[in-house]
């Protein structure tokens, strides 16, 4: 059964040993951070390390702060900084059972006869099981404020950096839908709070709730469109918003497809949206497609401030939620943090739907400090001449992949995850004159180092084997390996050695 909501998750957390109680008072402006900081890096109270010797899977407890200065209600927060969590999350040992998952639907084929569609029948049927359930009450909704009782202020935000521009909330679900089609989206987007009542969207450029924001702008520019965001659902639920799925599959299905079970939907008290019943606050509201404002700095996963800018502002009508909420909450800084952890976990589950796309990719790793668009180093099993090229262009034209500022390219037999092979390979590999390729194009909204926002450079580095075929004339040398034979003795012979 998948986790009814996220406190049950919390319950499984605490009986596995992967989260530790917080009773005492502690200040969501800086302190929870710099106390997550320690933890995460260093231990319970001890110094914290540095990012190099922390960026192997691994990860320090889930924190539960039940008594954050100035609220009333419990704030989460790391709650999936570790493999093992990540896991638990979507119920699974291994994260290559959700990939084997998606890989079993994407190697479903059309039927070709009645035997086959017979064969298929199971399969629909569960697929038909994923689809959102709507209902028309949930937990969501047990406290219900309107008017001058809509106070963002009673939840324990956070400030997590001393240059903030104030506090954020850093883990919602925002919920739009297109204004053309009215399909939903649902994606993940900071939001800084002014006031009680108003916040902050921080809809970047190529995000599909800026192209709502503009589509609708295009249509009546004096309007408004209904935004509502849900925070602190049941894990696969809270992280569906985050996963680079195609932009014509809902999220909502997507979650259920990851918790083998529907998610349940309850409609909004003043707008027509949808939002998981089983949400611990919900804000509702509207951005007016006229109205921008300041918003930033903040402290980003780029390990650097992200600058101030111009965005639409979230007005907040109405907040529900439970009678004793859990405030769910992310810190993002210097990496690795807690979403470095669901980095990787995107990285090994959606492995499957590149490798369909380009099935010559054979492994694929992001380290923790490219903080997931400055570095992906791809293996290739190479086929024919400037292979490697055309899977560099490939990854830029796909989805998020496209922001990749640097792509290194290497041949089927290096590991990827280790990276002293990595850059020892790579290096012995490259002509940098020859194998360096440089291209133009979208970036992320957060590359500081872009010539301007949203628009820059990418690099391309060919660390594959060269052939004739390319131009390359001298023979390549093989690799020193021992023979196995020579192995095989020297295992026979190693308890009488006295080393």
């Amino acid at each position: 059964m998948a986790y009814r909501d996220l406190r049950e998750f919390v319950k499984a957390l605490e009986k596995a040993g992967e989260l530790k109680r917080v009773r005492a008072e502690v200040d969501p402006v800086l302190e929870i951070t710099e106390v997550v900081q320690r933890v995460q890096r260093g231990g319970p109270f001890g110094a914290p390390g540095t990012a190099g010797t922390t960026c192997a899977p691994q990860g320090k407890p889930a924190l539960l702060f039940e008594k954050p200065k100035g609220s009333r209600y419990p704030l989460l927060v790391n709650t999936f900084g570790s493999v093992k969590r990540m896991c638990m999350a979507f119920e699974v040992d291994e994260l290559d059972e959700v990939a084997g998952r998606i890989r079993g639907f994407l190697d479903t084929k059309s039927p070709a006869g009645l035997f086959d569609k017979i064969k298929m029948l199971p399969k629909l049927a569960e697929l038909g099981s994923f689809f959102p359930k709507s209902v028309k009450d949930g937990a969501c909704k047990e406290v219900i404020r309107k008017g001058n009782d809509v106070n963002l202020l009673d939840f324990p935000i956070l400030k997590c950096w001393p240059q903030d521009g104030g506090r954020f909330i850093t883990f919602p679900l925002v919920f739009t839908k297109n204004p053309e089609n009215g399909k939903r989206n649902v994606g993940m987007y900071r939001m800084q709070v002014y006031d009680e009542r108003t916040t902050g969207m921080h809809w970047q450029t190529q995000k599909h709730g800026a192209e709502h924001f503009r589509r609708a702008r295009e249509k009546n520019p004096e309007g408004r469109i209904p935004v509502s965001v849900a925070i602190g659902c049941d894990p696969a639920t809270t992280l569906s918003g985050m996963l680079p799925i195609p932009p014509d599959l809902d999220e909502m299905m997507f979650a259920g497809f990851l918790r083998k079970e529907s998610v349940e939907m309850v409609t909004c008290e003043t707008n027509e949206l949808e939002v998981p019943a089983n949400a611990e606050i919900v804000l509702e509201g509207y951005v007016n497609l006229n109205e921008m404002r300041t918003e930033g700095p903040f402290g980003d996963h780029t390990g650097f401030y992200s600058l101030e800018g111009e965005f639409p502002v979230f007005h907040i009508e109405c907040i529900t939620h439970r009678k004793d909420p859990i405030y769910l909450t992310t810190v993002v800084g210097p990496p690795p943090q807690e979403d470095y952890f669901m980095g990787y976990a995107v990285e090994r589950v959606f492995l499957p739907v590149m490798k369909m796309q380009y099935a010559e990719i054979v492994d694929v790793a992001m380290p923790a400090e490219g903080i997931f668009h400055n570095l992906m180093i791809v293996a290739i099993r190479k086929s024919y001449p400037g292979h490697a090229r055309k899977i560099m262009n490939a990854i830029w034209s796909l989805g998020q992949a496209m922001f990749t500022k640097v792509i290194v390219v290497v041949d089927h037999d290096v590991d990827v995850h280790n990276y002293s092979e990595v850059v020892w390979k790579a290096l012995c590999a490259v002509d940098p004159e020859r194998d360096v390729q440089f291209s133009l194009g979208p970036v992320d909204t957060l590359d500081h180092a872009a010539r301007i926002q949203d628009f820059g450079s990418k690099m391309g580095i060919d660390a594959t084997r060269k052939w004739p075929t390319e131009g390359f004339t001298r023979p390549w040398p093989d690799e020193i390996l021992m023979d196995e034979a020579t192995k095989m003795r020297v295992a026979e012979l190693w308890k009488s050695l006295g080393i």
